[in-house]
């Protein structure tokens, strides 16, 4: 007995099979966790040393090179990055993709550990941070106020609204930006202190020795035990004011008779605004297992109780959420989900003519989809965008067994069959090619789920989540398809008026293409040559396809990295950053701006323009990039770089153009090479705008000293030294307690006192003999300019060039430029990388074309076992590059690009119109040996039998898939080019599918007739 006999016999069974796999997917999508991505974990260590007042060369020297040369040796590193700038130390350890986070902050830490030795004692200890995740936060939260100072909002929200956030499920930070701390400021005046013989040294002695955080301990008595404290500590500015810094001679010299004591903030290095107004920002991040649609429908739960409990005349607002965009494509996914079943039900309704027929084809399509949850929930994976695209791809895969089943009973049906007869009949004859098909279409997608790097941890749950569903339909096509059949198809269901129409109008089309076919055999010499010349013109559309990563989304949002001189300080900063702001504010499109200064430094920040919703606006943000950009130009004081948020995950962030030169060479070398590279690619016309990190701009103030006169006043170079440090450095010295938590304490001049190069003479230092000096007596003064950050990659002196591609430009142009000019314009021992999202591109982007290839074998090979032949299975191959063919037409006429979403749609293709070919072929194959036909015979008649369920399924795929081309809103770039090559594939692969597959079929399939008479098959037959 055949086995789909069994479940014609028993229909009980088959629905029961049915059933259950209903059951379990349902239960299975019920758990499944929903995201924008599949889980990555891209984890970026930062390890932070502070020592104010250091130059560039000394943080390079004593603090960047011995923790970098230390980080380079743990375990999980991609690269690393370093850089020094003016009491500031940032190394930076990018690990490779989806390598365990905590084992790397582990090995990082105790490679620091090791080298903390060997760091300058007055330096802070190094601030060891993780990220792991997206380079920006998922949610943006606003404070404002009119009456509160920056640092009084910083202190309610680090001490009440900051915890609250932080314990909310799948937060792995609430970090606070454009804060300021508070501090305890002593602002010192060197005149007063020069009067009564202060050196700075005795100020900061003071401090230190009268505000000291005692720890006395116990006092124990017989039988009680009794806590011991003491006011050793200070703990408000009139205590410091108070404090005794010299006493003698019957008089006290206190901190008020020589500063100003205040509790002020403890930097005035950034600052935020929101939509205008002065704000102070925190900023969540999410674990990497977190689900941001779940950590923000939670926080916006707490968002009531919030703010019944902000303080007099402070504001709060979420100024920007990410999981608008991520609940905004799910959307439009799943919207585009239902038209697509909907549009599939009424094609095959119009091939068929018989709801009754239509009926069978439709069930498989929910048993499939939901049934693949249950594969999904078993490896782990979510709902997220590319597994929802994958479902809506599955719509038309999932429907093509079952038309073959019900096309093929139908046809018996009407040779005068009764429905149980054909039903049976029909499925023997084609569980050979359902099967064909089903594992044929699973093993396509199996090397892209194998694929390392970004694109396998992206597509791995996209191509076994489509393969799950396709393997369910061949099930399914086996069991209920045939049971249904024998039930619900009947003589009479084809006896409708709309019914003998459509049966009318097919055995016209298949006439009419018999005798095309017929032809086109006769002259099969053309034929073939029309093929080979497709065959030869696909390397041309594929070399001459502009190439990206992946199409820019619009994601409701443009940022604006911002970048001043570096001598700027935040005054100047706020006021070009206002005239930023306001022009955001210009465009009706925007719904909410912010600009946030000094961040990661002072001369660094960026700025944004959320968006109106995608249906209350016009002009999409890729539109309006360039507008942005252009009255952006018309700031003098700053640069402002627009770019749109990367389009995948797992980028470093910034522009999205990066390629950082690095040689064992001076600055000033490396940086000419750059600004050559910088100057051909401002001429190419590529990008909008271009920039170089490294630049000869930042002003230093050197002090010469004369050792021979310090000597001769017994003036050392410390007291020279703890001096300035003192007055110009704004180190703290300790530490007070105000209300349970600890801030700094900093002396300094202000702000007056430090405005030019020659106030710093004015300061005094006390010599051996305790007399006080100015350091004008043996100082001299020069100023001149130096690198503002002294880079590094991997371990490298560098330079990284960044830009924003001009609109219609690809980072493919962008790369293939750029590696042009690094040949033309590096020296030699120069090299060059690349970062962001042109890195993503670099290591990314040639995957899936190994990948193609890789899938074609693999076809190959079940299809040579299938149909235990060597050469039909090149005949059935044939189509693939007919596909190809027409995919690559509209790519190379620019509707759209080569990008990973294109690729996996060539990939798809391969199974897609391999079922084709399989159709045909095992057709031909049957009528070969059971009707001893030629070739040609074989294949004629294979391909009128098949014209209709090959025209069939290649409807119901490619209406299906319309959703995708007329997509809008969120997420639409990437299902309109995955759903352009498809279509466009599917439609010119499957017309020249119909002639050149046969005319190859008559020159190189096997003859079947000749094999099965050969003695080798006899001599098998008699043994039995």
């Amino acid at each position: 007995m055949n086995f789909t006999d069994l479940f014609i016999r028993r229909p009980v069974l088959s629905m029961v099979v049915s059933v259950l796999i209903l059951l379990i997917g349902l239960r299975a999508m019920m758990d499944l966790p929903i995201r924008q991505y599949p889980e990555l974990k891209n984890t970026v260590i930062t390890v932070t040393t502070a020592y104010p007042g250091a130059s560039p060369d000394l943080m390079q020297g004593f603090i960047t090179t011995p923790i970098e040369q230390a980080v380079a040796t743990a375990e999980g590193i991609d690269y690393i990055g370093s850089t020094s700038t003016q009491g500031q130390s940032v190394v930076t350890a990018y690990i490779r993709l989806n390598f365990d986070p905590n084992v790397a902050m582990t090995d990082i830490m105790a490679k620091v550990q090791q080298v903390k030795y060997q760091l300058p004692r007055e330096a802070n200890d190094p601030v060891i941070l993780k990220s792991t995740g997206e380079t920006t936060s998922i949610l943006y939260m606003g404070f404002a106020s009119q009456t509160l100072s920056g640092a009084a909002i910083t202190d309610y929200l680090s001490r009440v609204v900051q915890p609250v956030l932080a314990t909310v499920d799948g937060v792995a930070s609430a970090q606070v930006l454009g804060g300021q701390t508070f501090a305890m400021r002593v602002w010192l005046d060197p005149e007063k202190m020069a009067a009564r013989g202060i050196s700075a040294g005795d100020v900061a002695a003071a401090i230190r020795a009268n505000n000291y955080q005692a720890a006395p301990g116990q006092m124990k008595s017989v039988f009680v035990v009794s806590n011991v404290t003491t006011n050793t500590g200070l703990t408000d500015a009139e205590q410091f004011r108070r404090m005794v810094v010299k006493a003698g001679d019957g008089s006290l010299v206190r901190i008020e008779d020589v500063a100003t004591v205040e509790l002020g903030a403890q930097s005035n290095n950034s600052s935020v605004s929101m939509n205008g107004q002065q704000a102070v920002f925190i900023g969540i991040n999410g674990t990497p297992t977190g689900n941001p649609l779940d950590i923000v429908a939670d926080i916006r739960r707490l968002v009531p109780d919030l703010q019944r409990n902000l303080p007099p005349g402070l504001e709060m607002e979420i100024v920007y959420d990410s999981t608008r965009f991520i609940q905004a494509s799910i959307d439009e996914v799943v919207k585009t989900l239902a038209e697509a079943v909907g549009i599939v039900i009424l094609v095959i309704f119009l091939f068929l003519g018989s709801f009754r027929s239509v009926m069978i084809p439709i069930v498989t399509i929910p048993l499939s989809i939901i049934g693949a949850a249950t594969f999904m929930l078993a490896f782990g994976f979510s709902l997220n965008l590319l597994t929802l695209l994958a479902m809506v791809l599955a719509i038309g895969l999932v429907v093509d067994d079952a038309i073959v089943v019900v096309e093929n009973v139908h046809r018996h049906v009407e040779e005068g069959k009764s429905p149980v007869q054909a039903a049976m009949i029909g499925a023997r004859e084609i569980v050979g090619p359902v099967v064909s098909m089903t594992i044929t279409l699973a093993a396509v997608y199996a090397p892209i789920g194998f694929l390392g790097g970004l694109t396998g941890a992206l597509f791995r749950e996209f191509a076994f989540t489509l393969a799950g569903a396709v393997i369910i339909s061949g099930v399914v096509a086996l069991t209920l398809s045939p049971m249904m059949a024998s039930v619900l198809l009947s003589p009479a269901a084809t006896e409708g008026r709309f019914a003998r129409f459509v049966e009318r109008g097919f055995g016209r089309l298949e006439g009419w293409y018999g005798r095309r076919l017929h032809g086109a055999l006769d002259f099969r010499p053309a034929t073939l040559l029309f093929g080979v010349g497709v065959l030869a013109s696909v390397g041309f559309l594929f070399a001459n396809t502009m190439a990206e990563l992946a199409p820019e989304e619009d994601q409701g949002i443009l940022f604006g990295i911002t970048k001043a001189p570096q001598y700027a300080n935040l005054d100047y900063v706020d006021i070009y950053g206002a005239q930023a702001d306001r022009i955001f504010a210009q465009y009706p499109e925007t719904d909410t701006r912010f600009v946030l200064n000094g961040l990661p430094t002072l001369t660094q920040g960026f700025a944004g323009m959320i968006l109106e919703p995608w249906d209350q606006r016009t002009r999409s943000a890729k539109e309006l990039q360039p507008l942005v950009q252009a009255d952006l130009a018309a700031v003098t004081g700053i640069n402002v770089f627009m770019v749109s948020p990367p389009a995948l995950p797992g980028s470093t962030g910034g522009l999205p153009v990066q390629m950082v030169i690095s040689a064992p060479s001076d600055y000033r070398t490396i940086w000419d090479a750059m600004e050559r590279i910088k100057d051909a690619a401002t001429k190419s016309g590529l990008f909008i705008v271009t920039d170089s990190d490294l630049r000869f701009d930042s002003p230093v103030v050197r002090l010469t000293v004369d050792r021979s006169k310090a000597a001769d006043l017994g003036v050392s170079m410390q007291a020279i030294g703890d001096t300035l440090a003192v007055m110009v450095g704004g180190n703290y010295v300790n530490r007070f307690n105000l209300n349970g938590r600890s801030y700094e304490v900093i002396p300094q001049v202000p702000r007056d006192e430090r405005l030019t190069p020659e106030s710093l003479t004015r300061y005094w230092v006390k010599t051996a003999g305790g007399q006080q000096v100015p350091l004008s007596t043996f100082v001299s003064i020069r100023t001149e300019t130096e690198p503002n950050a002294l880079s590094k990659h991997n371990q490298l002196p560098s330079a990284t060039f960044q830009a924003v591609p001009m609109p219609g430009a690809t980072i493919g142009q962008a790369v293939d430029f750029l590696e042009e000019q690094a040949k033309l314009h590096l020296p030699a021992g120069f090299r060059h990388d690349w970062l962001s999202e042109s890195r993503q591109y670099v290591t990314e982007g040639g995957q899936l074309a190994l990948t193609f290839v890789f899938a074609l074998v693999v076809i190959y090979l079940v299809l040579a076992a299938q149909f235990e032949s060597l050469r039909d299975p090149l005949v059935i191959l044939v189509s693939v590059p007919m596909s190809i063919f027409g995919a690559l037409l509209p790519l190379f006429f620019g509707l759209a690009t080569m990008n990973i979403y294109t690729q996996v749609g060539l990939v798809t293709l391969i199974g897609l119109i391999s079922k084709h070919g399989i159709l045909m072929v095992a057709f031909a194959r049957e009528m070969q040996i059971g009707e001893n036909a030629d070739r040609r015979a074989a294949i004629e008649h294979a391909a009128r039998v098949r014209l209709r369920p090959i025209l069939m399924t290649t409807a119901a795929m490619v209406v299906g898939l319309l959703p995708l081309l007329t997509a809008s809103g969120a997420g639409a770039a990437s299902r309109f080019s995955i759903g352009l090559v498809i279509v466009s594939g599917m439609l010119i692969g499957t017309l020249f599918t119909l002639f050149v597959l046969p005319a190859v079929y008559t020159l190189l399939a096997t003859d079947h007739r000749a094999a099965a008479g050969s003695r080798r098959v006899a001599e098998i037959e008699s043994v039995g």
